[in-house]
């Protein structure tokens, strides 16, 4: 099983963009993107750096928060995700 973190676009660059999800800033490719993408829209990439799937603001922002609390939580259980 994959977990898609969602990242938000900070820059766009032609079939580039720039990501950023927990304060970490990567390069992703939009080549598999079926609609257009601008800045402040949520992504999910998928292995080897392609966006796939953009989702809606406040989903997004939802899952990252429950995110946010389990890594804060710091469990070694993994059962815990």
């Amino acid at each position: 099983m994959c977990l898609a973190v969602p990242s938000r676009v900070i820059a766009l660059d032609r079939d580039m963009a720039t990501v950023e999800a927990f304060g970490e800033t990567r390069q992703v490719s939009l080549l598999l993107m079926p609609e257009e993408v601008s800045l402040g829209d949520y992504l999910l990439i998928q292995a080897g750096g392609f966006a796939f799937a953009r989702v809606e603001a406040d989903r997004a922002e939802d899952s990252l928060r429950v995110m946010a609390d389990l890594m804060a939580a710091d469990s070694a259980d993994v059962r815990a995700w």
